[in-house]
Parts: structure tokens; sequence; C-alpha cells
């Protein structure tokens, strides 16, 4: 036990000596300016894109400087240095992570800044806008958003006789296409398939979303074993019951990792994937140089509705609780969701603009074909995002293990689900209940001028 004290208490001091030369390091960088800290999570290319816009942003005036560092494991690193009194000026988080993050008291309100600066919802996406809120109040402000669509193999259709300009519309008519593309070996082993519910699985516990149901009522209920999201994990109950629960982990555990040239929808052993917008990115490193794809909307389970269905996700721009410089982090925050700079961001990301208004001239500089098909589905009626309570965390690890039992033939649809039901609604009533002890207290504080 004492080696284990130790251990965790030499982590924990190397976690705070790193927060503190992060929030130390910028006090020499700019002279007689304003230096402001910003965290962010991104690396690579996507950093790189931010990275320009920072610059882009120190140039253009002599009063801020943004000290941009990229941060790993910026989670425990934000709310560790917020709690110590230490906290970046910006922080560049997830959107489903806000909840529990304004719900500790660790963000800045944003709606006075806001105000002032005659920000709106109408300047945005309306789901991303709705992102950024949570127990009345503005929280943060975009950066680069995501929708996910279904996206096939062109050629895995022309070769089974399907037109590769008509993917499949709804849920049954993509079992129909699963039944064309279908490829065994003599001894019965899957070689291909057209799709599969659990590859890549990212978004596995909102399947239900397509079946026209949800995760729970915004408020108090947790809605997990609802009749549609009952029938969604019935959809994928019956490809064990039709493969095989064995013929489909055998296949599954071939397949290679998702960044890499033996993915197995790039290598043509599925043909069809729930994917993001940032899946170009990942043909032009690794697809085959012939490889043709198209986008569409998921199939739903009934047709008609005109609305397509889909998931957003968004990056976003946060000033955590106690940071020194707000206003001046917050003017950083909206140079970015100004349209050149964010259309400069998302360009550089390979990804689409939050904003309601975007120049024909990103679109003819952007090199996805498909760009516009995924702006479109965010701007649908029926795009949906992850819950917006503080427990999702865990309720979605709950909804995993659901999913894993059920494919993995270990359980049925509807004992998964009311097993789900019940532990979640505790979890949330518990949650609610601490809520509930400190909400008056909460909003005085984020109410005050």
């Amino acid at each position: 036990m004492t080696t284990n004290y130790h251990a965790a208490t030499g982590r924990l001091l190397c976690l705070l000596c790193a927060v503190f030369c992060l929030a130390s390091r910028a006090l020499f960088a700019a002279g007689d300016k304003v230096t402001i800290t910003y965290w962010e999570k991104w690396t690579g290319f996507e950093a790189d894109a931010m990275r320009a816009v920072v610059d882009d942003f120190n140039a253009s005036q002599d009063r801020i400087f943004v000290d941009f560092s990229s941060v790993s494991q910026i989670d425990r690193r934000l709310m560790l240095a917020t709690a110590g009194g230490v906290p970046p000026d910006v922080a560049g988080i997830w959107a489903e992570q806000l909840p529990v993050y304004a719900e500790n008291n660790a963000l800045t309100p944003l709606d006075r800044m806001a105000a002032a600066e005659g920000i709106t919802g109408s300047e945005y996406i309306p789901a991303f806008w709705n992102l950024c809120r949570h127990r009345g109040h503005l929280w943060a402000l975009p950066s680069t958003p995501a929708s996910i669509a279904l996206v096939y193999n062109k050629k895995m259709f022309r070769e089974a006789g399907l037109d590769p300009e008509r993917p499949p519309r709804t849920i049954a008519e993509l079992e129909e296409f699963n039944d064309r593309l279908l490829r065994r070996s003599e001894s019965g082993k899957i070689l291909t398939i057209g799709h599969l519910p659990e590859e890549p699985g990212w978004w596995s516990p909102m399947w239900g979303y397509w079946f026209g149901g949800s995760l729970w009522d915004g408020k108090s209920r947790i809605t997990a074993d609802s009749p549609e999201n009952r029938a969604a994990f019935r959809w994928i109950q019956s490809y064990p019951d039709r493969f095989g629960a064995d013929n489909l982990l055998a296949m599954h555990d071939g397949f290679s990792n998702f960044a890499s040239s033996q993915n197995a929808f790039f290598t043509g052993r599925v043909a069809m994937v729930l994917q993001g917008v940032w899946v170009y990115n990942f043909i032009e490193k690794y697809a085959p140089a012939d490889f043709e794809w198209g986008v569409a909307p998921f199939p739903t389970a009934t047709a008609g509705d005109p609305n397509p269905t889909t998931i957003v996700e968004c990056d976003i721009l946060v000033i955590p609780h106690g940071a020194k410089h707000p206003q001046e982090a917050f003017e950083f925050i909206r140079y970015v969701n100004s349209r050149k700079p964010m259309e400069k961001l998302c360009l550089g990301q390979r990804k689409f603009s939050p904003l309601a208004e975007c120049s024909e001239e990103f679109f003819a500089k952007h090199p996805n074909p498909f760009i516009r098909t995924f702006l479109e589905l965010a701007k649908s009626p029926n795009a949906r995002t992850v819950p917006r309570m503080a427990t999702w965390t865990e309720y979605t690890a709950e909804l995993k293990n659901a999913v894993g039992r059920v494919w993995a033939g270990r359980a049925r649809a509807e004992e998964a689900l009311a097993e789900a039901q019940s532990r979640q609604q505790k979890s949330l009533d518990r949650q609610l209940e601490r809520w509930h002890r400190q909400e008056n207290t909460l909003k005085r504080e984020w109410d005050k001028p």
C-alpha cells in the first residue's frame, strides 16, 4: 500500500509540475502585451491548423499575445489546473464534456461577454450553438464541428450489381444490400459483408436515433429501454442471429486499426460504414489510389421523413473558472468565430464551418468532394447529439457493454437494455440529487454581473 501511495503521489506531483510549467511559460513570451495561455487537445495537422489561426490573431493587433500549447490528457490537466487556481485562459475541449465541467463550476459563463459582442445563436448552425449551452447558460463557442453519414464503397456496389449512385435509404434496404454484398469462403467464413453495426462501433450506444428513439427525456428520466431503442437493439441482435456470433467476432478480430492501410473499409472487407467528415483525411492517406467512395445520409428504420438523421459533434473553446484574463480570452475566441479565421481553421482540418453562413471560396478550396453533404446533414432538424447530461461517460460505457453482450450472443436485446435502464436511472437520480443541492448556489454565482 505504501508503494502504491508513493507512486500515486509521484504521478500527481509530476502532473502538477507539468500544469504549472504550462501555465507559467507564457510569462516570458510577449513583452508588454497581455499574454493568454491556450491549451488545446489537438496534435499533428489539426494543431497546425489552429496554430496558424493563433499566429494570425497575434499579428492582427498589438495588445494580446496567445500562447498556444498542445496538451495531452487535457481533461485531467484542465480540471486539476482549475482546482489548483492556475487554469489556462482558454481551453479546447469536446462538447460532450461541457455538462461535467459546468456542473463542477469549472467554467466561466460567457453570456454577458457574448451579449456585449452581439453574438447570438443566429450566427451558428443550431445544433452547434445548442452544444455550447447547458443549464440555461452559454459556456463555450464552437471551433471545428463534425457530422456522420453512410460512407460506402462504390466499386463493391458495382461488382454486386448495385447502383453506385443509389445507396440504401432504409434499414430494410440496408439489409437487402447486405445480402447482395455478402461473400463467404467454401467453409462458410465471411470474407466480405455490406455493413456491420460494430464497424467501427464508435456510436453504437446511439443506434436508436435512426429508429426514432432517444436516450433520456432531457430532464430526469433515462429512456434506454424505449420501444425505439429496443427495435435498434433487435436489429443489432439480428446480426449474430443471422451470421453467427462466432463468425462475426472472428471476422472483426481480423480487422486492422482504423488509421491504417488495412482498415476493413479501405480493403473492401466491409462496403458501408458510419463515419464522420474526417474520413476524407484517412481515405487520402491510407486507401488505395483508385478507391471509389460515396456519402449519403445513414438509412433510417422508416421511410418518408425528408430530414435525414445524423449525430453531430463539436470541439469547443471555453474559458476556465478562475482564468486570469477572461476578457482578452473571449476576444480571441470571438476572433476564431469570425468567418475568415473559422473557415481557415476548418479548411485546415478538412471539416466544415459551424457558422450559419459560409463562403463559396471555402467550398471551392475544400478537397473533400462531399463536404456539402456533411454540412447539410448538420443542418437537418434531425441532427442529434450525445445526451447533455453529466453522467454521459458512465451511461455510454453501460450501453457499449450492452451492445457488446448482444453482439456476442450473451444477452438478448430486451434483457441488456432493461439492465442498462435500471442502473443508469439510479446513477442519474444520484447525480440530480447532487445537482439540486448546489443548484441555487451555482446559479447565483453564474448570474453575477
